[in-house]
């Protein structure tokens, strides 16, 4: 089983849903733009947001034990994916990759 890199590529804000339909929160999402996390095979990284955890997590475990070119071809690296957080207001994407290193 292989790690796997996540990084956080982008984060996004719809004020005019939020607005509209959402309860204000206090501590909605405290990922950074840059910030990388690595999953020791299909583990979740300490840190890592479980709502993120739930979108990710079929691409990770799936990465981890070897799979690749999702979708036919969908990523120029094929070991990699790029998925979304299921936050309708405040979607985050990351960019999920398979690394050479094994987990433990």
């Amino acid at each position: 089983m292989q790690k796997i890199r996540i990084t956080v590529m982008r984060k996004a804000f719809y004020a005019d849903l939020a607005a509209k339909y959402e309860n204000p929160i206090e501590h909605a999402c405290e990922m950074q733009e840059g910030q990388v996390f690595i999953a020791d095979g299909w583990n979740k990284p300490d840190g890592f947001c479980q709502s993120a955890w739930d979108s990710l997590s079929p691409f990770v475990l799936a990465l981890a034990h070897g799979a690749s070119n999702f979708y036919d071809g969908w990523m120029k690296n094929p070991k990699s994916a790029m998925i979304s957080c299921n936050d309708g207001f405040r979607p985050v994407s990351f960019l999920i990759e398979a690394l050479d290193d094994e987990a433990e």
